[in-house]
């Protein structure tokens, strides 16, 4: 955005500013990321992550 600098698509930005508890943080970022990559997921799991 020209006005403002920030990219469109900057959502880290729009998390850290809503009002949420570090455990829904950690299901936005880590949480959806494990949904969506379930071969990331198993590969973690598998090392005790």
């Amino acid at each position: 955005d020209p006005e403002t600098g920030h990219y469109y698509d900057d959502t880290k930005r729009y998390i850290e500013a809503a009002a949420l508890s570090p455990e829904e943080r950690h299901q936005i970022y880590e949480g959806n990321a494990r949904r969506v990559y379930p071969r990331l997921d198993a590969a973690l799991k598998a090392k005790g992550l």
